[in-house]
């Protein structure tokens, strides 16, 4: 799934491309991903509106437009957005064509993706989290949220409603570096570990953006090409490795039905 910095990177590298444009065409392939809208009233909506700015919150890619209006995308499990693809793969659900000439795809090989045109966001974003990379997102802010609850750290971390924008294996790559164990309770963590857990969720973020995001399954950049912040991966999908820090192996348990990758010696 497209986490946070995958998300960020599809932001950062769609914005060149479509801002400032209009929709010259719209094409809908899949009736399903449209949320609470016919597909012709979509179209019909869409078509000639401009793309003003393009944020992101949490996993939700939001296209403000021209006409008070947001075009709000979430990738799910295996969407992706391409610039210009040489073809329409079998498993495109939309296409949209812009006043520049580029041309994008929604690909969704899974086809859980969601797409919504709305004037008001809230609905949709407003549940989510505070966002883990802004000033605001203190380690008192953590605490504060953590301590309401009593839950395994790596179920806390991967709640959208308590942080947002943080999936499966980032939440594995950030408790490795704050060597926490996943199954430890929120509400028994220290205020020293508490400041450790912090520290790792902006660091591991902040260096999966730099590296593009991390391509382990379906991800790919809009321009084709993968990320490579899976190449830094120390225990996420690493089950049986040695850990790089004490060479023990990773291993894998399942918590709400996800794989949780950990070092048994780095995170008693």
């Amino acid at each position: 799934m497209p986490e946070l910095p995958e998300v960020e990177t599809i932001k950062n590298e769609l914005s060149p491309w479509v801002v400032g444009q209009h929709f010259n065409q719209v094409n809908v392939l899949d009736g399903r991903l449209i949320y609470q809208l016919p597909v012709p009233e979509f179209c019909r909506r869409l078509t000639g509106q401009a793309i003003e700015s393009i944020s992101r919150r949490g996993k939700y890619l939001i296209f403000q437009l021209s006409v008070a209006q947001y075009l709000v995308v979430h990738l799910r499990m295996s969407g992706a957005l391409l610039l210009n693809p040489d073809k329409i793969d079998p498993y495109a659900r939309a296409s949209f064509t812009f006043s520049n000439g580029t041309h994008l795809v929604l690909n969704d090989q899974r086809r859980l993706g969601i797409v919504w045109l709305v004037e008001n966001i809230e609905p949709v974003v407003g549940k989510l989290g505070p966002e883990p990379l802004e000033d605001n997102f203190t380690a008192a802010v953590l605490s504060q949220r953590l301590s309401k609850h009593h839950i395994p750290i790596k179920v806390a971390l991967i709640d959208q409603s308590l942080i947002a924008g943080i999936g499966n294996m980032y939440a594995d790559e950030i408790l490795f570096a704050a060597r926490m164990h996943p199954l430890r309770t929120t509400d028994s963590l220290s205020p020293e570990e508490i400041q450790h857990i912090h520290n790792s969720i902006r660091r591991i973020l902040r260096s999966a953006i730099a590296r593009k995001g991390a391509s382990t399954d379906t991800y790919v950049r809009p321009g084709g090409q993968l990320g490579t912040a899976h190449f830094d991966f120390k225990v996420a999908h690493r089950k049986g490795k040695p850990c790089p820090v004490c060479g023990v192996s990773v291993e894998r348990i399942s918590l709400q039905n996800r794989g949780t990758y950990f070092c048994p010696n780095c995170q008693p």
